[in-house]
């Protein structure tokens, strides 16, 4: 995982429309970056509707969130207008952006042990510093953690909520 503290790297990815975003785009706002294994799996489809249904709260604290995954970008148009998912879905199938990242390796399910995403998520602020970082994190809670927290760094920051 990355540090707090530490600048974000930044990249280039796909979103589920094949329009391509930078994180150095979103410097100025906020960014909940989060990687989830893929698209319409119980627990990433309800993290996704977690964050959609909170989005309005998130964007009005003046961020935005990213949701990466290896999934297509066909397979992310699909999710997103399945759910009416007003975020940005980005695709990386070769895996680059989830490995610098560190949302990469070693999982056990059900008694065995896999490689796959590790569901991660990242508050980037407006200078694409990271100040928070949360490894393994439970998908039912992540949204309502995240919105807590821009919450709480808004607040910090004196520009009130």
């Amino acid at each position: 995982m990355l540090e707090i503290g530490t600048q974000a790297p930044d990249f280039e990815l796909p979103d589920q429309d094949g329009v391509t975003h930078r994180l150095s785009d979103y410097r100025g706002k906020r960014v909940v970056l989060y990687f989830y294994p893929k698209d319409n799996t119980a627990g990433c489809t309800t993290q996704a509707c977690g964050f959609a249904e909170r989005y309005p709260q998130i964007t009005a604290l003046g961020a935005v969130v990213l949701g990466v995954s290896k999934d297509s970008v066909a397979s992310h148009k699909r999710f997103q207008e399945k759910y009416g998912l007003p975020f940005t879905l980005l695709s990386d199938p070769g895996l680059g952006v989830i490995k610098a990242y560190g949302a990469w390796g070693e999982k056990r399910m059900y008694g065995k042990v896999t490689e796959g995403v590790i569901r991660t998520t990242y508050l980037i602020d407006e200078n694409g510093v990271v100040v928070d970082a949360r490894g393994k994190v439970k998908a039912a809670a992540n949204p309502q953690d995240m919105l807590d927290e821009l919450g709480e760094t808004d607040g910090a920051a004196g520009a009130g909520a």
